[in-house]
């Protein structure tokens, strides 16, 4: 027995409701907060330049929260079906319940919620996920499922990305899943490169770096396609069936990935066709922002033009040399 009378503690009733991962939640309050204090410093920005700073300030933000964010987003892949389908193993009870599959980079999430949602007098309102990250275990969240008698709906969706299954979904979708994060890590790490390189200003190795998260946002997209173009078990809850297409987070990451991709070849072309108008947008000053092969000659340094010597002679009987030098 435990201190909750043999109940888990974040699980009170029979179907009480999984809340949702708060990692996004704290990813949009820290990245608000850091678009609050550009707001707050934004006057004290010289020049005509406000607007254009500013707006280089939410594009960065926009770009930094998305890929965390859809890090550990839950709706990569999405489908929905209402079926009437059996409510409790070993038992007659039918409900009529719109089941929802939720695919992200670390696990699955299913939902059940009843049309309407008092039936059998109980509230029919869940939301399980099942983890297949570094550390957790599909199989054992699986096994924890049905000690607690969740319902059938819910156990037959997860079943079909158990290890052991013969769909064979667990092992593409873990595999791809890794990869894609992997490589969305390195996203964020080129994205912090490029926000540097943009401030300190190195402009042509900044669009080099908005070039690089493109690619790496793209890459994790191709991994996570191929997990999904592979031939899946149906998911068939008598004649309906339900069936998944890419979520939120998936169009999310292509728009942002295609957002970095025009950006970064814009600084490029910019910087080599017009370079004034690039500075004019980075609000930078005649000279600054220049990357030039090779080293300049310093400004002070004497140039041998600048001295010259002349040897004027005096009568023949006495020759005399002196120097002079033209300031």
């Amino acid at each position: 027995m435990t201190p909750w009378d043999g109940s888990f503690p974040f699980y009170p009733g029979a179907s009480a409701r999984f809340p949702f991962d708060t990692s996004r939640a704290v990813i949009v309050s820290v990245f608000l907060a850091a678009l609050a204090t550009s707001i707050i410093i934004l006057p004290g920005v010289r020049g005509r330049g406000q607007l254009l700073w500013f707006l280089r300030v939410v594009v960065a933000l926009f770009v930094g929260a998305v890929v965390l964010a859809v890090q550990f987003s839950r709706d990569w892949e999405s489908g929905w079906v209402r079926a009437n389908t059996s409510y409790k193993s070993f038992s007659a009870a039918r409900v009529s319940a719109d089941v929802g599959l939720h695919i992200g980079l670390a696990g699955v999430n299913v939902t059940l919620t009843g049309a309407p949602v008092d039936q059998l007098n109980e509230t029919i309102d869940y939301n399980e996920n099942f983890a297949w990250s570094f550390g957790a275990d599909f199989d054992h969240s699986y096994r924890r499922g049905l000690e607690r008698g969740l319902p059938s709906p819910i156990l037959y969706v997860a079943e079909k990305f158990a290890s052991r299954s013969p769909c064979d979904a667990h092992g593409r979708y873990r595999i791809s899943g890794h990869y894609a994060s992997l490589t969305l890590w390195m996203a964020f790490c080129a994205w912090l490169a490029s926000v540097l390189l943009l401030s300190m200003p190195a402009l042509l190795h900044g669009g080099y770096a908005l070039l690089l998260t493109a690619a790496l946002m793209l890459s994790s997209l191709l991994f996570f396609f191929t997990a999904r173009s592979a031939p899946k078990c149906p998911i068939q809850f008598g004649p309906a069936r339900l069936r998944t297409g890419f979520g939120g987070s998936f169009w999310l990451t292509l728009a942002t990935g295609l957002l970095c991709l025009l950006l970064g070849l814009g600084i490029i072309i910019l910087n080599s066709a017009q370079p004034e108008k690039l500075r004019l947008l980075f609000n930078l000053e005649e000279g600054e922002g220049e990357e030039e092969e090779g080293w300049k000659v310093p400004r002070g340094a004497a140039e041998p033009s600048s001295s010259e010597q002349e040897v004027l002679v005096g009568p023949l009987g006495e020759l005399r040399e002196v120097t002079t030098t033209q300031l």
